[in-house]
């Protein structure tokens, strides 16, 4: 039997993942109605501050969308919404992945550092950062990707001191 705390930190993460794939999102409209699924080493909730931190070998998946890291941290604002996830890569790097549409490739996402913007629908990779869109891959030490408009920035420094030039490969469209 769980106790009410580990319960109620199941709810939040409930609640935190269907904010991170709701139907207006790029991701498939099934994704949001989803069972989530969550299995990590440890477990520090303070619903006062409304985090929650999971930790060790982190894996968390609903529907299409999977995250995995060795550590995720979780922020609500006052009214109980996901404001900010992010994902600390130990031994490797934090990943994320999700499938904007049926007929879409699975957007693949590496980084040291993975941060989720809920408010802004906008993804960091820090830190050996790596993009995979449909063919084209985009690699720096820091690349943002703004889901709702589907655009990709990159830069060669994180801010931070970490340096790694930008690199692109872009294939090109066929034609049927």
């Amino acid at each position: 039997m769980l106790s009410l705390p580990i319960k109620a930190a199941i709810a939040g993460l409930g609640l935190a993942l269907l904010g991170l794939v709701s139907p207006a999102a790029i991701a498939l409209e099934s994704d949001a109605s989803a069972p989530i699924e969550i299995a990590a080493d440890r477990l520090e909730l303070d619903n006062r501050a409304g985090t929650a931190v999971y930790i060790g070998d982190v894996e968390m998946q609903q529907g299409s969308m999977k995250l995995t890291a060795g550590r995720v941290e979780i922020e609500r604002n006052g009214q109980g919404e996901v404001s900010l996830v992010t994902a600390i890569g130990e031994s490797e790097r934090a990943y994320l992945e999700q499938k904007p549409a049926p007929e879409d490739p699975i957007v693949r996402g590496w980084g040291r550092t993975v941060i989720y913007h809920a408010d802004q629908r906008r993804v960091e990779l820090i830190n050996q950062a790596e993009l995979h869109q449909g063919g084209d891959t985009f690699r720096g030490a820091y690349v943002e990707y703004f889901l709702d408009r589907r655009q990709v920035q990159a830069r060669s420094e994180t801010g931070d001191g970490e340096r790694e030039r930008v690199r692109m490969t872009l294939t090109p469209q066929r034609t049927q």
